[in-house]
């Protein structure tokens, strides 16, 4: 990225989830481009100023958002990253396992955007959500998340239509494999980590798995002002993973 791009200086930006992963390449990336960034998820983060926020608490996203305003006085970005995941058959997932799922991954984002709308609407800002390939498609066993992110989808068009008129954009990407420290642990773990690497590339079109900083590349851009024309857009950031058609 030229040194010169400083396309958030003087704007104020919330990343949630934002200590590791795709959250932390995002906050790396708007702060590396002028913005106050602030992160919030559970424990501390080392590098940016944050928020202690559990997002399985319904009164947490409301604090976050008066939190990020006390400290700032207003908030020009919102991008709802934070998430979990939890591997189930729909007969092995209790009704408690699939509504803390849906809430920290779709209400809590949700609940995130009501609190900050007062806010974002002065400085007609932007909204990123991080979605995923898995709101397209599914993975085994992974049926709470892939609804929720479905949800994600569904609320980020919502979101756009009803707060357009007001300046207010709201996007998502949709994030395939990607290289956080949580899946390359994982590939470690596995019996032949060499062979997973190379099959999980052969099913890219090109030929390899994706960085955070790839995505964090894509959601700085949508929630610049040159963006300004785009809004209730899902962007697929997969490598062609979804393209490409399994073979018989």
């Amino acid at each position: 990225m030229p040194k010169q791009m400083k396309r958030f200086e003087n704007k104020v930006a919330l990343v949630t989830g934002g200590r590791s992963g795709i959250g932390r390449a995002i906050a790396c990336r708007l702060r590396d481009e002028g913005a106050t960034v602030i992160t919030a998820q559970r424990g501390k983060d080392e590098e940016f100023n944050w928020v202690e926020a559990d997002f399985s608490n319904p009164h947490t996203p409301e604090q976050v958002i008066e939190e990020v305003i006390s400290r700032n006085g207003r908030l020009d970005v919102l991008i709802n990253n934070a998430g979990m995941i939890q591997e189930a058959a729909i007969e092995e997932l209790s009704l408690e396992d699939w509504e803390r799922n849906l809430h920290v991954n779709l209400t809590a984002p949700f609940l995130l955007v009501r609190a900050a709308l007062p806010y974002l609407r002065k400085t007609q800002g932007s909204i990123v959500n991080t979605g995923s390939v898995e709101g397209l498609a599914t993975n085994p066993r992974h049926a709470a998340y892939s609804a929720s992110k479905a949800g994600i989808h569904g609320l980020t068009r919502a979101i756009a239509v009803d707060h357009g008129h007001e300046g207010i954009r709201c996007n998502a990407v949709a994030p395939g494999w990607i290289d956080t420290e949580l899946n390359l642990n994982f590939i470690e773990k596995t019996a032949d980590a060499e062979a997973f690497r190379n099959d999980i590339g052969r099913i890219h079109p090109v030929a390899r798995t994706g960085s955070p900083e790839e995505v964090a590349a894509l959601v700085a851009f949508l929630a610049t002002e040159e963006a300004g024309f785009i809004t209730g857009q899902i962007y697929t950031v997969d490598g062609g993973r979804t393209a490409k058609l399994s073979l018989p």
